[in-house]
């Protein structure tokens, strides 16, 4: 006996699931990443981080006293299995002076989350921070994922601002997601899927390219109005 028609999602090919971001190394014109070693990197990153305790506003610990207290952090989220820590420079230095972690990897489902992301004020706003994602958004699509999620406190409204700009699309906000150091979370969430992304990555060249800043460094276009057109979703709540 047939049953009634009722609408099914698409096919999806098969394929083999994607790697695992752990020990992948990026490297562009002027940002890198690689692997974090929370012994070796924790010094630097504090001295980056030191004087702006506020960077932890709005990360699962405490602003750091020391470099001891960093390592000890740091060192939980290396040890994870369900993430890659990256420590980010700059090209010419070997200093850390951010980290950021790709997690939540569920490759069965071909799905991965950008999260974790502390940069210190020398990074932040930055053309390399932006190239810094890029990679890893580059790499994850490149590698099979079909879908880069990108999560934060709602009321992290820088946070919000660069997924938006970087051209995540706003899929909703989930309300009492979480109890972070005693303080109600409300989580606002981003994706992206690999049907996206190379307009976007398109974008994304076209806002890194030199020829894209005046001589002071200024930009000539912005990245958000370079995106916007391939975002898919808007957040009404978006922070002006």
């Amino acid at each position: 006996m047939t049953g009634p028609a009722r609408p099914l999602g698409a096919i999806v090919a098969d394929a083999p699931p994607p790697p695992h971001p752990r020990g992948v190394t990026l490297t562009g014109r002027l940002a890198w990443l690689r692997p974090l070693d929370a012994v070796a990197d924790a010094p630097a990153l504090f001295a980056a981080f030191a004087d702006s305790p506020w960077v932890f506003d709005y990360m699962g610990e405490q602003a750091p006293t020391d470099a001891a207290a960093l390592t000890t952090a740091l060192a939980v989220w290396v040890a994870r299995g369900d993430c890659a820590t990256f420590a980010v420079g700059r090209v010419g230095s070997e200093a850390a002076l951010g980290y950021a972690c790709l997690m939540g990897v569920v490759p069965a489902m071909r799905e991965i989350e950008i999260g974790n992301a502390n940069l210190s004020p020398a990074l932040q706003r930055s053309p390399l921070a932006t190239e810094a994602f890029s990679l890893l958004l580059g790499w994850s699509f490149d590698a099979g994922y079909r879908r880069v999620v990108w999560k934060c406190n709602a009321l992290n409204a820088p946070s919000r601002r660069a997924a938006q700009r970087l051209g995540f699309g706003y899929e909703g906000l989930f309300r009492q997601h979480m109890i972070v150091k005693g303080r109600n979370r409300d989580t606002a969430w981003f994706a992206m899927t690999d049907g996206d992304w190379p307009a976007i990555r398109t974008a994304h060249a076209r806002w890194l390219d030199p020829a894209n800043f005046d001589a002071d460094g200024r930009q000539r276009q912005a990245l958000g109005d370079l995106t916007a057109p391939h975002v898919v979703g808007w957040d009404p709540s978006r922070p002006a």
